[in-house]
């Protein structure tokens, strides 16, 4: 016999706390983001064995940020109608297969399948996007701004663990076993999804009030002109946060800095993009979301500048670490907010997952353009020339948003 509706959301509620919500949220992101974030540190090391050149992987991980974009929007469909906790569990697998089948990779084509297609599909369902979406549907409206900063810092804290782990486990037993180690971390997101479950509407049950459906959810959205400027917007982030993460180590090298300093790097990256986060949420309900989005885009371009010009130092790229951390993912609290400030949270997922879509295209032209690029003039200086260019005009593109409710008429009795 099904458990009444009202009966079954008082059984979800019984453990899962707010604390407990945002404490297991949080490590999902921090163990979806983190492995991930490192794996530029493999660019080398396996090219190197599979006597690849650097636009092999590259190409890899240009079609796995493709492709976690492609998946996202479906994922968060699937989340915000059947529960966040299935598709965080099926994107652990996916995810965990794609890394661990990796390290045995050695064609481009297994390489391709694994790192790209496993790997990418698998983010796309546990990634912290949807737990973000977990969060707008589980905590208070007065809650979000700041766990949607909460959960993103999470994700920049793995980066900050992981990116140093990953560098010390290739050195203590190879490359190939730090990748299975890290595919056996990424199963732990299986029973912390747990807290992030949302209730089923039995069948024939009341339909909730926002009866929305998809077609009409997707029609409002992409007419409404504030979205789609924001979507577009988070194009550049999606560039030159992919393009620093595969290439920025290999980079460094290049210029005479050792591969411990690269990873320092991602990793002080990580560890500011923790404070980046936090003061975008907590700045989210307390001033125009748009000009925080304006200031950050700005503020990259400025600070990429500035770092291909400086000769190279340690110094000068953990200060361009720490920089850029304060302005990694601090993009996200803010769009995550005018999504559920635009068009409430009944599709929130998926509505933030078509812009997350656009930064993942951003990231796949970010990650390919730099070994393109790098194989055919042996430079990285275009591309990250062309992310000043990008930076510059998302910081302009974010100021017209209206931070407004969509006006939808008002339901007429029957």
């Amino acid at each position: 016999m099904p458990m009444p509706a009202a009966a079954e959301k008082s059984a979800l509620l019984t453990w899962r706390t707010p604390m407990v919500i945002m404490i297991c949220g949080c490590l999902i992101s921090m163990i979806g983001f983190g492995p991930r974030s490192a794996l530029g540190f493999f660019l080398t090391p396996m090219s190197e064995a599979n006597f690849w050149g650097r636009e092999v992987f590259a190409m890899a991980l240009a079609i796995q940020n493709l492709l976690w974009g492609v998946g996202q929007p479906f994922a968060g469909a699937i989340a915000d109608k059947y529960g966040t906790n299935w598709v965080l569990s099926f994107g652990a697998i996916l995810y965990a297969a794609g890394l661990g089948l990796m390290a045995y990779s050695t064609t481009p084509g297994s390489l391709n399948l694994t790192a790209g297609v496993l790997i990418g599909f698998g983010l796309s369902a546990c990634s912290f996007t949807i737990v973000i979406g977990g969060f707008g549907k589980l905590l208070p409206e007065e809650w979000r701004s700041i766990a949607f900063g909460v959960g993103t810092g999470a994700g920049s804290f793995g980066q900050f663990l992981f990116s140093p782990l990953g560098v010390y486990l290739m050195h203590l037993y190879g490359w190939q076993i730090a990748l299975v180690i890290f595919s056996g971390i990424v199963l732990l997101i299986l029973p912390l999804s747990l807290a992030l479950m949302t209730p089923r509407r039995a069948p024939g049950a009341p339909a909730p009030l926002a009866t929305q459906s998809v077609k009409q959810a997707l029609t409002e959205a992409f007419g409404h002109r504030s979205y789609n400027l924001l979507v577009l917007g988070f194009f550049t982030c999606g560039f030159q946060l992919a393009f620093v993460t595969v290439h920025l180590p290999s980079y460094l090298i290049d210029r005479g800095i050792s591969a411990e300093v690269g990873g320092w790097t991602l990793a002080t990256i990580g560890l500011f993009n923790i404070i980046g986060s936090l003061t975008s949420g907590y700045l989210g309900n307390r001033m125009p979301k748009r000009y925080i989005l304006s200031f950050i885009y700005a503020m990259r371009a400025v600070s990429i500048a500035v770092f291909i010009m400086m000769p190279p130092s340690t110094t000068a790229t953990l200060i361009f670490g720490a920089v850029t951390g304060l302005l990694w993912l601090s993009t996200v609290p803010p769009t995550s907010a005018l999504v559920a400030v635009m068009f409430g949270t009944r599709w929130m997922t998926m509505l933030f997952g078509f812009a997350f879509f656009s930064h993942q295209v951003g990231g796949f032209l970010g990650v390919l353009l730099g070994g393109v690029v790098f194989e055919r003039w042996g430079s990285y200086d275009p591309v990250w020339w062309l992310s000043v260019f990008f930076g510059v005009l998302s910081a302009l593109i974010n100021l017209p948003i209206v931070e407004k409710p969509v006006l939808r008429p008002a339901a007429q009795p029957a």
